[in-house]
């Protein structure tokens, strides 16, 4: 009886990368063997025949291995640009907000529209840590781990604003309900604080989610540094010196640090039945919870313009336009993220495939056209409310060019962001129709360069809601532009950079990948496959020989290049 599944067995024949009957049934046309059509046959989501003791050794060894050299590359440039952004944020608070291009009318701008777009890029953890979840979709299995990671970044980043933004960062505890001795209570009726709670509460369910999820693969890391250190096989910090030489630090020993950190950080798991029964229950009451937040958090965000009266934010159809456009952002930036890790990281292409690029290839495409056709019902609401302050707002402050509206006559009167409109439809309605070709979904490469307009498009999105409705209000003589500060690009940037270095850091430190999720879709976990398998974190063996063990996998890790 074979290891693998029927299917998978059919899928890799199919692919070429199992002989077939006199090579017959061959199709290259099947990329790495995922990409499957038959609905008679399942695609394999996890390649290369993998063992469940393998799975372990590939994902453990991102954080156990030295790092190489493209993370130090990518590590040296984004923890400076982090750097440059805490400075400015540090100058922005001793000088004031005044060092930002903000004026009277445009007092919202490059900030909050840093901060929507922070908010957006988060979504797309909860919705596959848990809606997925709740489907029963086992495709999610690759890149929940990775996604709930960014959640949690995006939104560390997203709070940074509305902080700073108040001004005077010393009083930003007014914003919590708490006794103060000058009885100044929170506006409870207003979407602003509404944020406060919205943003903490999906924070720290999104934390809680994260966190859990891993405790089952902190204890596996545990238990490896553990095992090693009593086989004798740990290797002590060595520090390399001119000349060749090397200064060796018996007592400091990498294991060491690991056994205790991710010990501290396993709470006392011990893989018993009792604690993954447990566990199991959690995780499905935590996804339940975050299921609702997927849908609240951005409408709230919404409600910060649509409970207002100025043309172009008042509108009822924001909530849904801006939870679409938030998931499209969200799955655009961990397609952007985790693409190039399939190049860098080794058999990273073995636990995520092409079925899965494809997969979220088709959400983006999806999500693309509710965003543009939220776009389009903005100018059908306009026309058909015969609000003549809303149909300016959305005509001649955002969509007519400058150059259209002097050749039709109209000087004076076009959108001064023209450009900022027309790159936001570029980027978010037209580049995702690509997708509609199976051999373009299917294509890294193409898929992360949508990933990268969509992220550009998502932020003139909210560019182009905060700053065109804003520059012009009822009265000529209170237009006024805005023109960004150097602090205002800084501190954008300075996020990002923050943003890449917490996310190099996870990668580098902490398990990229659920194991247990992932080998749960493994052939070899079907109860009807009559699979055999073993994981040397839970199997039987002396020390003499794991230690054997752990030597021939350094010694193929060695001959192989990595």
């Amino acid at each position: 009886m074979s290891a693998l599944h029927p299917d998978q067995v059919t899928a890799e024949r199919l692919a070429g990368l199992r002989p077939g009957a006199a090579g017959r049934d061959i199709d290259v046309g099947l990329g790495d063997g995922t990409l499957v059509e038959d609905p008679a046959a399942d695609s394999p989501l996890v390649l290369g025949n993998r063992s469940f003791d393998e799975v372990t050794d590939i994902v453990c060894g991102y954080a156990e291995n030295p790092a190489p050299r493209w993370w130090w590359l990518a590590f040296g440039i984004a923890s400076p640009i982090a750097g440059l952004g805490g400075v400015l944020i540090l100058y922005l608070i001793i000088t004031g907000i005044g060092t930002w291009g903000l004026n009277n009318q445009v007092d919202w701008a490059w900030d909050i529209t840093n901060f929507v777009f922070w908010i957006g890029i988060g979504h797309a953890g909860t919705l596959i840590s848990a809606i997925l979840c709740l489907l029963k979709q086992k495709w999610r299995t690759a890149v929940n781990r990775s996604a709930e990671a960014m959640t949690i970044f995006a939104v560390v980043c997203a709070g940074t604003f509305p902080g700073i933004h108040v001004g005077r960062i010393w009083f930003a505890w007014f914003l919590f309900p708490i006794p103060n001795y000058n009885w100044i209570w929170p506006n409870f009726r207003s979407p602003l604080l509404w944020d406060v709670f919205a943003v903490s509460t999906y924070a720290t369910v999104s934390l809680l989610f994260w966190y859990m999820g891993m405790i089952p693969d902190l204890a596996t890391l545990r238990d490896r540094a553990d095992r090693r250190l009593r086989a004798g096989v740990s290797k002590p910090f060595a520090l390399a010196l001119p000349g060749g030489k090397h200064l060796v630090v018996d007592a400091f020993t990498p294991d060491k640090i690991r056994a205790f950190v991710y010990g501290l950080l396993a709470l006392g798991w011990r893989f018993s039945s009792r604690h993954w029964h447990r566990y199991e229950a959690a995780y499905l009451i935590l996804a339940g919870i975050s299921t609702p937040l997927v849908l609240s958090v951005h409408s709230i965000v919404s409600f910060d313009f649509a409970t207002s009266i100025l043309p172009g934010w008042h509108t009822t159809i924001f909530p849904p336009y801006f939870v679409a456009g938030a998931i499209f952002g969200g799955f655009a930036m961990v397609l952007l993220l985790l693409i190039p890790l399939r190049e860098v990281l080794p058999n990273f292409k073995d636990l995520l495939t092409l079925r899965h690029l494809e997969n979220m290839a088709k959400i983006l495409l999806l999500t693309g056209m509710m965003v543009g056709f939220a776009y389009g019902m903005e100018f059908f609401i306009a026309w058909y409310g015969a609000n003549e302050y809303e149909a300016f707002a959305f005509t001649n402050n955002r969509a007519l060019p400058t150059w259209l509206a002097t050749l039709m006559g109209r000087e004076g009167q076009g959108a001064p962001y023209w450009w900022a409109y027309w790159s936001m439809i570029f980027c978010n309605v037209v580049s995702p129709q690509v997708f509609w070709f199976r051999s373009l979904r299917q294509n890294p490469a193409v898929i992360w360069g949508v990933a990268l307009l969509v992220t550009i498009g998502m932020w003139f999105e909210r560019f182009v809601i905060i700053v065109t409705s804003l520059h012009r209000a009822f009265l000529p003589g209170e237009w006024h532009m805005f023109y960004p500060t150097l602090v205002d690009i800084g501190i954008f940037v300075g996020s990002l950079g923050i943003f890449s270095t917490l996310f190099l850091l996870f990668v580098k430190f902490l398990p990229t990948f659920a194991m247990a999720e992932l080998k749960a879709v493994m052939p070899q976990a079907d109860p009807h496959g009559h699979c055999e398998s073993y994981d040397p974190v839970y199997i039987e063996e002396s020390d003499s020989e794991y230690a054997d063990h752990v030597r021939e996998e350094r010694t193929h890790g060695s001959e192989g290049g990595h």
